[in-house]
């Protein structure tokens, strides 16, 4: 993922929507590793790599995370269409957008 990517989900976070959260959301792009977001209420760490302990994994490209995130694409959608693959608490990803919000 380039970092421009995750700068932009570090500037978009909206801390008061993690409040009393503490999950992790694994990445799995397609074009660009693993990355995971440990949310710990209301602060945000972005890391490359693989967590051993994720709350939910999302398979996805850059492209449709950046859909998603920009409202371009509906995540139930990319889901029901094999553009998302989730496991783990799948209800979690549904969150994404509010915890980060369009800009």
């Amino acid at each position: 993922m380039s970092t421009n990517t995750l700068e932009k989900l570090q500037a978009r976070f909206d801390p008061q929507a993690a409040k009393g959260m503490h999950e992790i959301f694994q990445f799995h792009f397609s074009d660009a590793g693993n990355h995971y977001l440990d949310i710990q209420d209301g602060k945000l760490d972005i890391q490359e790599g693989e967590h051993d302990d994720p709350s939910v994994s999302l398979s996805m490209s850059t492209d449709t995370l950046k859909g998603i995130m920009n409202g371009g694409i509906n995540g139930m959608t990319a889901f029901m269409t094999g553009k998302l693959k989730a496991t783990g608490n799948v209800m979690l990803a549904t969150k994404l957008t509010s915890l980060f919000p369009g800009e």
